[in-house]
């Protein structure tokens, strides 16, 4: 199947949403596949076309008189990113108070509408949001989500999975944004550089006003080299030599313009030295292997790249999961004293899963130590727990443990 024919999860949340919610609104990173999904559904739902915020006359119009604009949008209106004019929000609000039926307003957004306290202040209550991220590998493959499995303890059964590196480097390598996966790799790199160009000078000038930029490129290089780590704000101010109030500025920065995601701790007070601190990934591992200057060649054959691409790409896909899958999941990270596990997923209702990622061929009982403190100290609340790993099948590990080849995510 061609990339850009495939079928976004994230289809049916906004079909469902525009059943009962005044505004529904798509963020996710610039060229995620936003606007194609948006024009889709409207050509298939029979609304009007797409207007555009990044055509500058269209822009200019929007800005100079937002409420005469939304007030001639025939509605039910889709209005692609809309953070370029935040004024229009305001404007949105009014009519929808007014007029309180469902799917009125369809939006995309490049930025994250959650940090943004004049949307947060306009739209409350009227607004649901829908987070389009990178394709996922079981996207492609028109398969449902691996978290859906795992929570009724029954991660899925793999027979006879490719072994080691070509398991999982093509995959990370590639990333999930559909134009750079359909390049080789001298082209990718170059569509990475000019994507990074892109959301550095204009994208998160939109969202920080006049406030100075001049680090950014640095640190989005340092956090590559610890990605799938614990961020220390302090070390990372100290290397570059600002603040560590502005560094903390600047990953929020990042976070809003969906170029990295931090995954907090999770405390169920399971040891007296629990780490709080967030864990950081980059929203795409194609662009970390950009950052990192590597070659597919070298992700599963350098020690310094293999362990934080593969779990980067392990957590991203879970991220995506959670996001489309039939439970409402929290994502989390767990880590004390000596045992840590990769990331804990936890349901409205307590029941949690753990999952571990590790690239060897070969599940060993170090690999699963975390997971078993885990389920020894959540007892019935814990459902499931899974080492990711690079081996040929699922195998059983103890009670309510597992290994699961990587290709178990997608296939």
């Amino acid at each position: 199947m061609g990339i850009d024919l495939v079928e976004r999860w994230a289809t049916a949340l906004v079909a469902e949403a525009m059943t009962d919610t005044r505004v529904v609104f798509v963020q996710g990173a610039r060229q995620v596949g936003k606007s194609t999904l948006v024009s889709r559904y409207a050509q298939g739902a029979g609304l009007s076309p797409v207007v555009t915020l990044d055509d500058k006359a269209t822009r200019d119009a929007a800005l100079a008189d937002p409420t005469g604009f939304v007030a001639g949008l025939a509605r039910p209106a889709v209005l692609d990113e809309v953070q370029r004019a935040p004024d229009l929000l305001l404007a949105i609000k009014d009519v929808v108070d007014r007029d309180t039926s469902p799917g009125q307003f369809l939006l995309t957004g490049s930025s994250n509408v959650r940090s943004n306290r004049k949307v947060k202040d306009a739209l409350t209550g009227r607004m649901e949001i829908i987070t389009l991220w990178p394709l996922a590998q079981a996207e492609i493959g028109r398969r449902g989500s691996f978290l859906d499995t795992l929570l009724p303890g029954a991660p899925p059964t793999v027979a006879d999975a490719v072994i080691g590196p070509d398991s999982y480097a093509p995959q990370v390598a590639a990333g999930g944004f559909p134009e750079a996966m359909s390049r080789q790799a001298r082209r990718r790199d170059r569509w990475f550089a000019n994507y990074l160009d892109t959301t550095l000078d204009r994208d998160l000038r939109d969202i920080a006003d006049a406030r100075r930029l001049d680090e950014m490129p640095r640190l989005l290089r340092l956090l590559a080299a610890q990605a799938a780590g614990i961020v220390n704000y302090a070390a990372l101010a100290s290397r570059l030599r600002i603040s560590e109030k502005t560094v903390k500025a600047y990953i929020e920065l990042l976070e809003t313009a969906f170029v990295v995601r931090r995954l907090p701790a999770w405390r169920p007070g399971l040891a007296p030295r629990e780490v709080h601190a967030p864990k950081l990934h980059l929203v795409d591992t194609g662009l970390l292997v950009h950052l990192l200057g590597a070659a597919e060649r070298r992700i599963g054959h350098d020690d310094q790249i293999t362990g934080k691409a593969l779990e980067n790409f392990v957590a991203m896909e879970i991220v995506k999961h959670a996001d489309a899958g039939e439970d409402d999941l929290r994502l989390y990270h767990y880590h004390a004293e000596r045992d840590e596990v990769d990331l804990v997923a936890e349901s409205r209702t307590g029941d949690i899963v753990g999952i571990e990622v590790k690239a060897s061929a070969t599940p060993t009982g170090h690999d699963r130590r975390g997971l078993e403190r885990l389920r020894d100290a959540a007892g019935t609340r814990f459902k499931a727990g899974v080492v990711i790993y690079s081996g040929r099948q699922t195998i059983p590990l103890g009670d309510r443990l597992w290994a699961v080849p990587v290709c178990g995510l997608w296939t």
